[in-house]
C-alpha cells in the first residue's frame, strides 16, 4: 500500500484573539489565529503541522453549544486545548495533548468555542478557568 504524503501546512492569520485574565490586574495576552469554523477545518484543524508560534493558536467556532470532545489524530506537535464557553469564558482545558494520540479529551462543560494554542502556554501564562476570550477576523 501506498504512503499518502500531505504538504506542508502553513499558518494563515485570519483574526486576532485576546485572552483576558480575571484578575485584578486583568492581564492581556494577544494571538494571532487561523479560524476552523466549517465541516472540513473543524475535522483537520491543526493536523500535519510541524510547528506553530507561541504567539498562534487556532479557534474552532461551532454553532452549537455542548460538551466537546477533541483527540490528536495526525497531529504532529502537542498541543494545550482550550475550552471556552458561549459567553467566551474558559470552562476547562487539557494540557500538554500529545501528537498522534487519539485519546479523547473530552470538555466536560458545554463549549462554543475550542482555542488550540502549543503545549505549555496555559501553565506559562498562568490561565484559569473563567479567564475570557475577545476575536476579531
Amino acid at each position: 500500500m501506498k504512503a499518502i504524503k500531505h504538504s506542508e501546512v502553513i499558518f494563515k492569520k485570519e483574526g486576532e484573539l485576546t485572552i483576558i485574565k480575571k484578575t485584578s490586574d486583568s492581564t492581556k495576552l494577544n494571538l494571532d489565529i487561523e479560524i476552523a469554523d466549517n465541516d472540513y477545518e473543524i475535522q483537520t484543524g491543526l493536523m500535519y503541522r510541524t510547528s506553530m508560534k507561541s504567539n498562534q493558536g487556532m479557534l474552532f467556532i461551532f454553532d452549537d453549544i455542548r460538551e466537546r470532545f477533541f483527540y490528536m489524530k495526525n497531529t504532529k506537535i502537542p498541543l494545550d486545548v482550550i475550552y471556552i464557553n458561549e459567553n467566551k469564558h474558559i470552562v476547562s482545558f487539557h494540557k500538554n495533548a500529545k501528537p498522534y494520540d487519539e485519546s479523547s479529551l473530552p470538555s466536560k462543560l458545554p463549549a462554543k468555542y475550542v482555542l488550540e494554542i502549543n503545549a505549555g502556554l496555559v501553565d506559562s501564562w498562568h490561565l484559569n478557568v473563567g479567564d475570557s476570550i475577545y476575536y476579531s477576523n
